[in-house]
């Protein structure tokens, strides 16, 4: 168990709630399309509106994601659960109520892990529950006028509810983005932050190591991972400032500003009182039995955590390589290609992690177009592995399939003179011939200065142009000086 890190002498508590836009082609309760960017107000229909004589009826698709995302964290998935409505008025809300979950949701627990820095860190969820979305307030500035436009309304979301668990904004931000792996691997949200399909409300608040949970403020849709430590970090700093000055914390509702780099309060924070959740009379309980999430269960793809431990378990690599290598299905199916070629997992995770992940950082490039295919890879693998090239040599090699210099590593190697010195008699020549020009560090070694063995060494890859098998030199070179 880690220490918990402390700001100025305060502890961070974070809590998140996440709305994620479900994947369906409808809306949760009408058949208006959720498609993305069509014109103001043509994807409401008389439903999403709530008009006079209009039904809600649920959507099939939008249970089964739900379903689908508390198996993939372990979670109950409960055998009944109720609709509410959520009251309150704003103008973008067109019934006066939202349609949500209350008292029984129909996920329940569950947890996400993941790694901060080398650390394993876990939340645990309180809740996963279905409603429907809002529409949206246009503000026009340059003319002085607001439109609202209405097509999100009734728009499916899953709203992702954590235990506060988190103590620091780096935290929160490995949090939101594993959270955000696991609904984009799943297919059940596009994860599209700018458009709005993946949604973070933080609740930040600060206390004394061991005293009560303090005043929490919630900072309201952050939409990208960098305005969200942005804003947390802010927040914190302010409350703890607040608190040093003699003021109390007042719950409320805060909005960030990446142009200022500040938060700023919106509204004062309701509780759950103040919405007068009831039963939605139109609704009936949802009933999911357990048939039904076995047969969402059966067609569900391998989970990212299923596959990290396959990969401990069939590969032997370390739990931190498995867990960082199942970050998205495209990183992993390179892996799986290259270290099934080449025979050599733990050579192809350290590559992929290192020089590959370094490369594709840079030039801000996606795995599913790096210029180095996992069979191209495979096969540099294979040449460290048999010895043909130095680690040193591989990475020229590297170089040159990236560039689109070449596309064949055995070519490259050849074009290049890369090719490792492994005759044994030739690097003896080149050993004896070192030892004899370099009779102090000779005698230095044999004294018991080990630097003296390294500038040794140094010298015979000096001789070989950097060709000499370092782990044929090494081993060579301490039998003569031995003798």
């Amino acid at each position: 168990m880690s220490k918990t890190k402390l700001v100025q002498g305060y502890e961070v508590v974070i809590g998140f709630e996440t709305h994620a836009q479900l994947s369906t082609q409808s809306k949760i309760f009408s058949r208006a399309s959720t498609a993305f960017g069509a014109a103001p107000n043509t994807q409401a229909c008389a439903v999403d509106l709530a008009l006079p004589g209009t039904l809600p009826v649920m959507n099939l698709g939008a249970v089964e994601r739900a379903i689908e995302f508390g198996l993939a964290i372990g979670s109950h998935i409960s055998p009944k659960s109720i609709f509410a409505r959520k009251n309150y008025f704003y103008p973008d809300l067109p019934k006066g109520y939202q349609i949500s979950q209350f008292e029984i949701p129909v996920v329940v627990g569950g947890e996400v892990a993941f790694f901060l820095g080398d650390e394993k860190k876990t939340v645990r969820l309180v809740r996963a529950h279905l409603e429907e979305d809002a529409g949206k307030s246009l503000h026009e500035d340059f003319i002085g006028q607001s439109g609202i436009d209405l097509n999100r309304a009734g728009t499916p979301l899953l709203e992702i509810v954590t235990e506060p668990d988190i103590r620091s904004s780096e935290e929160a931000v490995a949090y939101a983005k594993e959270l955000h792996k696991i609904v984009t691997w799943i297919g059940i949200c596009d994860g599209n932050m700018q458009e709005g399909s993946f949604r973070c409300d933080a609740n930040v608040s600060v206390r004394r190591p061991g005293g009560p949970l303090g005043t929490r403020r919630e900072i309201k849709n952050l939409n990208s991972f960098k305005f969200m430590q942005q804003a947390i970090d802010f927040e914190v700093r302010w409350q703890i400032e607040q608190i040093e000055d003699g003021h109390a914390i007042q719950q409320a509702t805060v909005l960030f500003d990446p142009d200022s780099g500040e938060t700023r309060a919106m509204r004062t924070k309701e509780d759950a009182a103040d919405y007068r959740y009831f039963p939605d009379p139109d609704l009936p309980p949802l009933v999911i039995a357990d048939e039904w999430v076995q047969r969402v269960k059966a067609a569900m793809t391998e989970l990212p955590r299923t596959m990290a431990a396959r990969f401990v378990a069939d590969y032997g690599l370390p739990e931190y390589d498995a867990t960082t290598l199942t970050q998205s299905k495209a990183m992993a199916a390179y892996f799986e290609a290259a270290a099934k070629a080449c025979h050599q997992p733990k050579l192809v995770s350290n590559w992929i992690m290192g020089e590959l992940s370094r490369r594709l950082n840079s030039s801000e490039t996606s795995i599913e177009m790096a210029p180095v295919s996992s069979a191209q890879l495979a096969a540099l693998i294979a040449r460290i592995a048999d010895g043909t090239i130095s680690n040193n040599a591989a990475k020229q090699v590297f170089e040159a399939l990236w560039s689109g210099e070449a596309n064949e590593v055995d070519a490259v190697i050849e074009t290049k003179g890369l090719k490792q010195m492994n005759d044994s008699g030739a690097l003896e020549k080149i050993i004896d011939a070192v030892i004899a020009a370099n009779p102090d560090n000779v005698a230095q070694f044999r004294a018991g200065k080990d630097k003296a063995f390294n500038a040794l060494v140094g010298q015979i890859m000096k001789a070989s142009q950097g060709k000499a098998n370092p782990g044929q030199v090494n081993g060579l070179l301490k039998a003569k000086l031995a003798g």
